[in-house]
């Protein structure tokens, strides 16, 4: 979902957002490193829990940090953000886009859905709101990892502390000379 969130911002970016202002950068990087530290610390689980949960919180932050600059984006612009009520937001959780493409065919037939009633908000407005979505899904996903991988450590420790238990039992069942 991080990375469906990253491949949604650097086209929302590259599409609304001028390539040479600071924001620009500032959401790709945000982006960029919510996934990465998904990656970062997947690979660290086999060795060190603390820095599998360090770096799926800093996923967390910097997804947050993300979030805070598509809101931006939209009360800078004067557009509307989506309250949690807003049925387009369970619509898009419901559609499982997995890729940027598909979120991009979403919107444009939410658009054109919404201009036959009289509503026409823009292609922005709308991929802004529905990269929050996605956002909220990922930060969900991670707070529910983050909390099994706290409770899988208090209950089994760190590596460090499995080995030493298996060091201690293996000297305990071995005879002595």
């Amino acid at each position: 979902m991080a990375e469906l969130c990253f491949d949604v911002t650097v086209r929302f970016c590259e599409r609304y957002v001028d390539r040479r202002s600071r924001t620009h950068d500032q959401m790709v990087q945000a982006a960029r490193s919510g996934t990465q530290n998904i990656v970062e610390g997947s690979a660290a689980s086999g060795t060190s829990k603390r820095t599998e949960m360090k770096l799926t919180d800093a996923a967390r932050f910097s997804l947050e940090e993300l979030r805070r600059d598509y809101r931006d984006y939209l009360r800078q612009r004067g557009l509307k953000e989506w309250s949690y009520s807003e049925p387009l937001r369970q619509e898009l959780i419901d559609a499982r886009c997995a890729s940027a493409d598909e979120v991009a065919i979403w919107v444009r037939e939410v658009r054109a859905r919404l201009g036959r009633i009289g509503r026409r908000p823009t292609y922005h407005e709308i991929a802004a709101n529905a990269a929050l979505v996605l956002i909220a899904v990922a930060c969900s996903l991670l707070d529910r990892q983050l909390a099994s991988l706290g409770k899988r450590f208090l209950e089994y420790g760190g590596f460090t502390e499995r080995m030493y238990r298996m060091r201690s039992q293996q000297r305990r069942q071995e005879p002595p000379p």
